[in-house]
């Protein structure tokens, strides 16, 4: 297959940086640039310069031209008659989507003569950029973006809403997000995808455990719920919300007992061993049981099945972190294969993530020496109260590459601080969102195929440099192209909004503090488009820990009030309501992403709520009924499908949903924004409700 890498004039954006071409016809390489592990590489098929279809690249190391539906069907998104053209003010009442076209002229004018008022009359904090990951490029997300908001003295955004408790969690054990290589895990005889869904969220960590299995490896799978991913394992585990801490101890107590672990690799390699074996002792496996659901057998059974297998791999997935207990739960998870000495076989170990292989000169990259005073930090789990309750208050609101009016904690919260009408709100993106429809400003925003952007994988240890295959559709911009525009307004002429993206990413990619990134350049990165970092095995040698070994006891933890050894903390508190509520991702949309597409709507078909038989029944709930969740935060209805997938006591939804006519589909109106143990990380699925016949 012939891969088109120079047909037609290269586009050009604001910065005059986008050197990749734009031809009408052929076939173009790409990378997905969705918030997703995978990070695919792709071929874009153009005619009369659209897009006919997209396939993945089977050259990609990783990723060997299998793509998910969400990415194969991505071309109708970009084309959806919905998506913004252009500028648009806001002429009626907020979320009430009256709106009337602008230039950028005005768009930018508007904005900046709004901000410097601001400015003038209470400081520069009143106003919050508020983004996360809609688009994994560094430009639009970590870059001039960055750049810009430190310049201007604006608030901080605190990003916790996805990974932070569990990476923090994982970097006092292991020093930080250092895992096994993916294309290493196809020689594990053992395979543990704990807490992930790895079908709908992994799909390539999927593809290389098929391969072991082919070589007969054994795939275990614990989980909340029994979704594809528990249905593909050859053993599902299902376990209770928040109890995986102790599952891990529960083991680590049967391991110890039973002489099933690597003495050498734990003195050498380890500290705190000796202490962690008789902290243990008193994680029996009958209380365990009592604990997470587990039987007492299938703890003995998972127990020695890990203990006597080698090479051992665990995939751990963001669920378990999501709760008040998140931080604590993967630490805990990740001195499993220190126990057994994993590190030192190929294929063993574990990933949580694998993001500091790749991790790129931030200071370059944001410039944060252009903040020219300390300023306040407001976690992203906490915008419904602090747009509520925050003193001094926030004034002003600029969204991109996020959708907190259905993506954040405590939506009803949320959506009441975004309807403020003192608040000024700016929303860059492809879509008329729920939260865009809230904004005084709507900005057209470009997909990541008109960008030029660089992309790092954070579990697979490939860079991907991004070259524009589209043109700009309609009057939309890139993010770094409308934050030199807004530099511009506001009289900003430092050097750093004039550096090409070509400059910003030579920047970045120089980072003499991460040798793993030292053979990538962007000259490099622009002939091969991806490159694969120089990854070595962790053992033999030293971690970014404080003692440079994994950290089974952690004074660090101690100093900052966790206990120092692994430790099951049972969940906060959160009222009598009979059922713990878990609201998943789904497999065709990927957050917000896709929910407002008619492809991928009747891909998933309509939002639903599990619920075991043993619950249903004495609640006169029947397969297919539609049900009221309900919680002193707010409430949905969804409709519920009855089984035993998931363990009485417990309920789980899938997706996040775009509004429906009655605006009854919003799961995030029940989610708390309660702060997770470590990293101001969000608690997703430690909230609990009722739920009844409609």
């Amino acid at each position: 297959m012939k891969v088109t890498q120079s047909a037609g004039p290269a586009t050009s954006s604001a910065s005059a940086a986008s050197t990749g071409p734009v031809g009408s016809e052929g076939i173009f390489p790409a990378v997905c640039s969705l918030d997703c592990p995978d990070q695919c590489g792709l071929l874009i098929h153009k005619k009369d310069g659209k897009i006919v279809r997209i396939e993945g690249d089977p050259a990609h190391p990783v990723t060997q031209g299998a793509i998910c539906n969400k990415v194969r069907h991505f071309g109708e998104r970009l084309y959806d008659p919905k998506r913004l053209q252009y500028p648009m003010k806001r002429v009626g009442p907020k979320g009430h989507n009256q709106f009337e076209r602008i230039s950028w002229e005005e768009a930018i004018q508007t904005i900046t003569s709004r901000w410097k008022e601001l400015i003038a009359a209470e400081g520069a904090e009143a106003i919050l950029p508020y983004s996360f990951y809609g688009n994994m490029g560094y430009l639009g997300t970590e870059g001039m973006d960055r750049r810009f908001f430190n310049r201007l003295g604006a608030s901080r955004l605190e990003y916790t809403i996805c990974s932070a408790a569990g990476s923090v969690g994982y970097g006092y054990t292991m020093g930080g997000s250092f895992g096994t290589d993916p294309e290493d895990t196809i020689h594990a005889k053992l395979i543990v995808m704990w807490g992930i869904n790895a079908v709908s969220t992994n799909m390539h960590q999927v593809m290389l455990a098929e391969q072991a299995r082919k070589q007969g490896a054994k795939i275990v799978v614990i989980d909340v719920h029994k979704n594809q991913t528990g249905r593909w394992a050859d053993w599902f585990i299902p376990i209770q919300p928040g109890t995986d801490a102790a599952l891990a101890l529960g083991l680590m107590n049967i391991m110890f007992a039973e002489q099933m672990v690597n003495e050498d690799f734990l003195r050498q390699y380890t500290i705190g061993h000796e202490e962690l074996r008789e902290h243990v002792k008193q994680y029996v496996p009958e209380v365990v049981s009592s604990i997470t659901g587990v039987p007492v057998e299938d703890i003995y059974s998972l127990a020695r099945l890990y203990g006597q297998t080698t090479p051992a791999f665990i995939r751990i997935g963001n669920g378990p972190q999501h709760h008040d207990n998140g931080g604590m739960c993967i630490r805990t998870i990740a001195c499993l294969p220190a126990l057994t000495g994993q590190w030192l076989h190929k294929g063993g170990g574990t990933i949580k993530g694998n993001g500091a292989y790749l991790d790129p000169n931030s200071t370059a990259l944001q410039q944060p020496k252009l903040r020219k005073h300390k300023t306040r930090s407001i976690n992203m789990n906490r915008i419904g109260s602090a747009l509520l309750e925050l003193e001094p208050k926030l004034r002003s609101l600029y969204i991109y590459n996020s959708n907190p009016a259905i993506v954040a904690p405590e939506a009803n919260k949320v959506r009441q601080g975004l309807q403020r009408e003192d608040l000024f709100t700016v929303v860059h993106d492809l879509f008329l969102t729920e939260t865009a429809l809230y904004a005084d400003i709507v900005l057209p925003a470009t997909s990541s195929f008109e960008n030029t952007d660089f992309y790092l994988s954070y579990w697979h240890h490939y860079a991907h440099l991004q070259q524009p295959v589209l043109e700009p559709y309609g009057e939309s911009k890139a993010n770094v192209d409308v934050f030199r525009l807004l530099a511009r307004g506001m009289g900003f002429d430092e050097q750093a909004f004039q550096d090409t993206d070509e400059q910003i990413i030579e920047q970045a990619l120089d980072n003499p503090r991460n040798p793993y990134l030292s053979n990538i350049t962007y000259e490099a990165l622009a002939k091969q488009l991806y490159m694969k970092a120089a990854v070595k095995p962790l053992f033999p040698g030293k971690l970014n820990t404080p003692s440079g070994k994994i950290e089974l006891v952690s004074k660090a933890m101690e100093r900052r009030g966790h206990p120092a050894l692994p430790t099951y903390i049972p969940l906060v508190h959160d009222g009598d309501l009979p059922f713990l509520f878990i609201p998943g991702p789904n497999h065709n949309f990927l957050n917000s992403t896709f929910s407002n597409n008619e492809k991928h709507i009747k891909l998933e078909k309509k939002p639903k709520l599990h619920m075991n038989a043993a619950d249903a029944l004495p609640l006169g709930i029947c397969h297919g009924d539609l049900v009221r969740v309900s919680n002193h935060r707010g409430e949905c209805r969804l409709t519920i499908s009855v089984g035993e997938d998931v363990l009485a006591g417990v309920v789980v939804s899938q997706g996040l949903w775009a509004d429906a006519p009655n605006g009854k589909a919003l799961v995030n109106a029940l989610t708390p924004d309660r702060l997770a143990d470590m990293g101001g990380g969000a608690t997703f699925f430690s909230g609990r409700v009722q739920v009844e016949k409609c």
